[in-house]
This record gives C-alpha cells, structure tokens and sequence, in this order.
C-alpha cells in the first residue's frame, strides 16, 4: 500500500486535446515532456503517476474552460500546490491532467478592521502569515511545511498543525471560498462575517475534500490577532502514562496552551542517538507547551500552566525565560525529524487521533504492536488533541519488514478506532489511507458522500481513485 508503484507511461493526448489545451494555456504554462512532468508526478508520500500534461492556472476562467473541456472528453485530473502532502491526495491520474494552482499566487486583500484576508490558492501559508503580520494578526493553521506549503493545500486538506489546539484547524478559520465544481460551475459559499446561517455550509464541505468535489480558486480567511507575549515551558515524565495524565489535567484547566506537543520514549532515544537534547536519561515523555496571552496575563497563566503540569511522578518543568532558553527547549522536539530521516528515510508516518484521555491506551498498544511486528514505532504529535504521528520505522525495500508493517499498519488503525479515534487528524486521506476509511464511516454515511460527490463532479473528473473507499 505504501510503496511507490512502477509509473506507467501515460496515453497521450488526441490532437484536438493538444490544440485546445495550447490555446487554454501558453506556452510557458504547460509542460508536457516527461522530464519535465516527473516532478509533479508526485507529492511527499510514496505514490508517484505521470500526467499526460501539467498545466500552471492564473484565472478562474481558465479553469472553468479546462473542467468543461475535460468532462466531454472524459479526462481527469488532479489540482495541486507545492505537493508537501504525504498521503498522495494530488498524485495526478496516470495520463491525466496536472493542475497546478501555484501561480495563481495573490494576496487579494488583508482586511484587519473586520480581521480577515482574500487569498488566491497558490499563496503560501509563509506568505500569508507574513502579510497578516504587517497588520498584527495571523491564520491560525501553522503546518510544519508552512514555508512552502500553499493555502489551497492547507485547505483541500484541512492541514492545522500544533496552533489547533487553541484556535482550531482550517474549517474554523475559513469564513467562504470561491470554487469550480466538477461541473464547472463556479460557486460561492460562506460569507465575510464571523456568523452567517444562510443556506448550507458549503464551506466546510470543500474543506478537506482533497479536490474531490471543487478546486477552490479564491479564499476569505479569518484572521486573529498576533499574541502580546508567548511563553514556552518544557514537562519531562518517567513514562507515557504519567505525561498522558498531565495532558489530560492541563487540558482541563481554562487556559488552553497555542501548542502542546508530546514525544514517547522511543522518539527521545532516537533523538539520544542522533544529538544531544540535554534531557535526563530517564525520562520516558516529554512534553513541550507554548502559551500566547496578553501581556499581563502571561506570567500568571505560565505558572498556572507549569503547576498543573508537576503532577506526581513528574521528573521537571521548566519555564523559559529568554529566547536562548526557549531554542533550548525546543532542541529535543526540533532534533527528532533529521534523526527519523537519517534512520529511516521511507518511514511509514501517520496521523491517527484518540481522546485525550486515550493516549496511554493508544501507546500502550502501539508498543505492544512494536513487539508483536519487530518494528520500531516512534510517536510523537499534538496531545492537546489527541492527535499522534505514529511513524513505524522499516526498510520497504525489505519484502519482510514491509509485509510486517502492513499488518502492523491494519491493527494500528484498528486500535485507533477501538479507542473512538478517527484516521487522520491533518494529513488527509488520498490514495494511501482510502481502503481503510469504510471502517470508520458506516454504509448509509458513505452513500450520502458519495451522492454529494456525484452531484458536484458527475463525471467523475476531479481527482478519481481519491478519499472515499
């Protein structure tokens, strides 16, 4: 399932298809050699399909033409960004279209009297914070690859990142979106107003549809304003349990942390190996919390935040006091992604999600499944809310390992959804989680979306073989 499959060659386009797509794009706006087209054959999972042809949008127009044109000839297509996803949602059809959407690149307005923005998809989440910034306000969602990753991603994906916790993923700051249906009909959904209950949600429906249903072509984002002070503290525990317990006491106290980010025992020593983190050799869990409040209120709540987290069994939580502490704190977490890659760079990662409260269940589990498979698992993620990257660490090149970690990967998913889980908690589903989501979502459930996915892309054109089973 993970591994990447042999690329077929893709079927070339009819003369006509040639003809028109030359007069939709320019020159300088499609590619159609394959050395060329190699590099968006893929995304930051293991699949990998050739287009017939990439195409590089820059209006609305073009898009809607492209749609109509592709449900008369029967010809799919997948729209993309900067292709940082991990779970081959924007592997494009094998001799199919490639559209991408990064140069449709506009910040459109940045709106700081009623704390919004309008943004063209192909902005990146880089872009767009350091925009809002200039204003004294940021977008919530903060992905790890918000340097590069672009808004349209974030949003066919309803990437979050560590900010979720607090201010909630892409769905809660999304206000509308501009869209082309499968149909090629452009829609308009949401408003300009933090409240509005006119029609359906249309909005959080697009949200997360990985381009199944609409490429979305313009969004109005809602915005919240920069922090007046942030604080960091870091919480290390003898084990899993004690720093799940402390997860849980924190989570219940009002002050909600912006990030609240754990590491196993397994992620530490992996860390051990690869840097020194300065942190105690029996330390099993670690937790680091970041706190953003008013200025006045920060000092009060980093104590109140560090005296929840020293319940008993606690090993240290220390508070950071300058930016050289907070870099410090930050080493341990910061150093744990170069050492995965450097042991194990086609490691299996996913982003299952459990109840707070289930987190030493869920890891529990997971170290019984390490030892049933031989697999080393490393765990780490956003506790705040449950949401845990359990990366089992293989050689897929091994026929051995890779049929233990597809077992493994079954009773994984399994565990998640016996804990009242779900699959994904940011990362989405695409082609490498799609067999699995029936267990989640029961028939008449399924029917209902596939109905809706009918209804908006009748033809099935936009991005087939994807998110539902």
């Amino acid at each position: 399932m993970h591994e990447a499959p042999a690329s077929a060659q893709p079927k070339a386009l009819t003369p006509e298809q040639t003809t028109i797509l030359k007069r939709l794009f320019p020159e300088q706006d499609r590619l159609t050699q394959p050395a060329d087209t190699l590099a968006y054959s893929y995304d930051n999972s293991q699949r990998q399909s050739i287009p017939a042809i990439v195409v590089f949008a820059r209006e609305e127009q073009q898009i809607q033409e492209l749609l109509g044109y592709c449900n008369t000839w029967g010809l799919p297509l997948a729209c993309r960004g900067k292709g940082t996803g991990t779970t081959g949602a924007s592997i494009p059809p094998i001799g199919g279209i490639a559209l991408s959407l990064e140069r449709m690149n506009a910040i459109l307005e940045v709106d700081p009297d009623n704390r919004l923005a309008r943004v063209q998809p192909g902005v990146t989440n880089q872009q767009l914070q350091q925009a809002a910034a200039k204003h004294g306000f940021f977008w919530p969602p903060d992905p790890t690859s918000a340097a590069v990753c672009t808004i349209g991603g974030n949003l066919a994906c309803n990437a979050a990142g560590p900010r979720a916790v607090k201010y909630g993923t892409c769905r809660e700051n999304t206000l509308g979106l501009s869209a082309i249906t499968g149909r090629g009909e452009l829609i308009h959904t949401g408003v300009r107003t933090t409240k509005g209950v006119v029609g359906y949600d249309l909005t959080r429906l697009l949200v997360g549809s990985e381009g199944t249903l609409a490429v979305i072509t313009e969004a109005t984002l809602k915005l919240t304003p920069l922090p007046e002070a942030r604080r960091t503290l870091q919480a290390v525990y003898p084990d899993v349990t004690t720093a799940a317990t402390a997860v849980s006491a924190i989570m219940a106290q009002p002050i909600t942390p912006s990030a609240l980010e754990f590491m196993d025992g397994q992620a530490l020593q992996m860390v051990r190996n690869y840097a020194d983190p300065g942190i105690a050799d029996d330390a099993g869990a670690l937790l680091m919390i970041e706190l953003e409040e008013s200025a006045a209120a920060i000092d009060s709540a980093a104590s109140q935040i560090a005296a929840t987290a020293n319940i008993p069994g606690c090993l240290s939580v220390e508070v950071a006091d300058s930016q050289d502490q907070v870099s410090r704190l930050w080493r341990t977490r910061k150093a744990l992604s170069p050492a995965l890659r450097n042991i194990a760079p086609k490691k299996i990662n996913e982003d299952v999600v459990v109840p707070v409260s289930r987190i030493p269940d869920l890891i529990q589990g997971l170290n019984t499944l390490a030892e049933k498979h031989t697999i080393t698992i490393v765990n780490f993620g956003h506790a705040g809310n449950g949401n845990i990257h359990v990366n089992l660490l293989i050689d897929p090149d091994d026929p051995r390992q890779l049929a233990e970690a597809e077992a493994c990967l079954d009773e994984v998913f399994n565990l998640v959804l016996g804990l009242g889980g779900t699959l994904s908690g940011e990362h989405g589903i695409g082609l490498v989680k799609r067999e699995f989501v029936s267990r989640e979502i029961d028939d008449p459930t399924l029917k209902l979306m596939r109905q809706i996915k009918d209804l908006l892309d009748p033809n099935g054109i936009l991005n087939p073989g994807k998110t539902l089973p």
